[in-house]
């Protein structure tokens, strides 16, 4: 069945807003004081954001084709796998889908935000920044995490690879193990976004909410966590268009 570009979006959206509400929200557990999940560490959180991209994949997967991001979108696009009018409005809804799942992680979380008083603690709550500030290279590490999510993705849609069993062709579990894998081998410098919808808007989210203590939200930064990974999954698109 054919779905309606407002259907897919608004799936597009919903999907979003679960994954960074259980992937921003397994770091607040883990880094915020007073949390019962407190010193978790990074395998917990590695594990557990590929578990919430499973999750808002499972969700909007049968709709939308689970894409969750905006740099995904823009690298199917790249290898006409996707129409690239689709690619602004499921932008859009991704972008808005990581703001509200900010927010919502913000509102679960509040107490323990007022218990913390590490302003750097709360900012990496809702985004990325670097272990060593070093801009050109962690630009290249963006861009390498998200080469090896978006070519491992389309080389999974190969015939005899995966079953289509959700998230378009490529399936849902595969990725889930992907994203995992990605976390502990590259997210170590730069936390890994690999995608702009789960890093500029709950940027945003931090800006604009009422934070006890919050401190500067990075934007000198920013660039890098969309700029990198929609040149990766580019440059991921077109070495697979080469390759295949």
């Amino acid at each position: 069945m054919e779905y309606s570009l407002y259907t897919k979006c608004l799936f597009e959206f919903i999907g979003t807003a679960i994954l960074v509400l259980m992937g921003d929200g397994v770091v607040a557990g883990t880094t915020l004081k007073q949390s019962k999940g407190y010193g978790g560490g990074w395998i917990a959180i590695t594990l557990a954001w590929g578990f919430a991209v499973m999750c808002g994949a499972f969700v909007a997967s049968p709709y939308s084709g689970a894409h969750l991001n905006p740099a995904l979108s823009i690298g199917m696009a790249v290898a006409g796998a996707f129409p690239w009018a689709d690619v602004p409005a499921y932008a859009a809804a991704q972008l808005l889908g990581g703001f509200v799942g900010a927010l919502l992680v913000y509102v679960f979380y509040k107490d323990h935000y007022d218990a913390t008083e590490d302003p750097g603690v709360k900012l990496g709550t809702f985004c990325t920044m670097p272990a060593i500030m070093n801009k050109p290279r962690n630009f290249v590490c963006e861009l390498m995490g998200t080469f090896i999510l978006v070519f491992v993705i389309l080389c999974l849609a190969l015939k005899g690879n995966v079953a289509e069993v959700g998230l378009g062709a490529v399936g849902t579990f595969p990725v889930t193990f992907l994203i995992m894998a990605i976390g502990m081998s590259l997210g170590g410098t730069t936390g890994y976004a690999i995608n702009p919808a789960r890093d500029l808007p709950p940027r945003l989210a931090h800006a604009v909410l009422p934070i006890k203590g919050k401190g500067d939200s990075g934007w000198g930064y920013s660039w890098v966590p969309v700029l990198g990974p929609v040149v990766g999954a580019c440059l991921a698109a077109v070495c697979y268009l080469l390759i295949f």
